[in-house]
């Protein structure tokens, strides 16, 4: 097959394709084991928020843990002259997977209800405020520090201070525990799409007045090293050095496939942590 791709793009696109199709697998992995958190400190998300495979994936997740759990319990008290005490607490895995379904449940019924009016609710894909009491936390204002920090700090303390009481068994805190930080990845990756789409716009506006002064023949070696573009030979002809800066202002040019990238969100500010 013909490759129509602009000579010398192809190695840029494969870069650029490699760094957003690890962020996808990153970021859909977390969203996967971080769901069952969310659905309870985000109880008021919106349609489209989570998508179909992320809630196929968590479903078949927390359908399989309980019963991995119940054979890895089985298996451990079959090995001769070892007796090892099942985990002790009030709630363990089966428990969150239960409350999981039944917390679908009724967010399923919600979320029909948007589907079938969407005027009810302004945007699909946003997550929802906090919960109410994360407004007493120091700077909840933030809405990224509260995504990135305070929320994911919230699931893992809760199981530092409900696992050694035996509330939670030791196998739900440690998966609580894997959520939250999931949780926290998730919601940093969320915001590194919305910074880099800004320093995007803002790498444009720094390097057009210097492929400007190159189109010139007047751009210095210190102005074109911040964009590692070499300088052109002086006896270059005139048309040559215009299809040169014509193929170098398609490079950062905002119409890059994987670089222009919208923010996830409409409505929140300048992405500060």
């Amino acid at each position: 097959m013909q490759n129509n791709e602009p000579l010398g793009l192809s190695g840029l696109f494969n870069i650029n394709q490699l760094e957003y199709v690890a962020l996808n697998v990153v970021e859909n992995f977390c969203a996967v084991l971080s769901r069952p958190v969310e659905i309870i400190i985000r109880p008021w998300h919106s349609s489209r928020y989570f998508t179909l495979p992320i809630i196929f994936f968590t479903n078949a997740m927390m359908i399989a843990l309980p019963i991995l759990s119940v054979l890895t319990s089985a298996m451990v008290s079959m090995i001769p002259f070892v007796r090892v005490r099942p985990p002790m607490g009030l709630f363990d895995i089966s428990s969150l997977a239960k409350l999981y379904f039944l917390l679908t449940l009724i967010h399923g019924v919600r979320i029909y209800r948007l589907m079938i009016h969407p005027e009810k609710e302004k945007h699909s894909q946003f997550e929802g405020p906090p919960l109410p009491f994360f407004q007493l936390l120091p700077k909840s204002s933030s809405f990224w520090f509260t995504r990135i920090v305070l929320e994911p700090a919230l699931v893992f303390a809760t199981t530092i201070v409900l696992g050694p009481m035996y509330i939670f068994s030791s196998g739900l805190a440690i998966y609580l525990q894997f959520a939250a930080m999931a949780l926290a990845m998730k919601e940093f990756i969320s915001w590194y799409r919305s910074w880099l789409y800004i320093r995007d716009v803002m790498d444009q506006t720094f390097a057009g007045p210097i492929i400007a002064k190159l189109v010139q023949n007047k751009a210095t070696q210190e102005d074109l090293a911040p964009l590692h573009i070499a300088s052109f030979p002086e006896n270059l002809p005139a048309d040559l050095r215009n299809s040169a800066v014509a193929h170098i202002a398609r490079v950062f040019s905002p119409d890059m496939p994987i670089q222009n990238q919208t923010p996830k969100e409409e409505g929140h500010d300048t992405p500060t942590a």
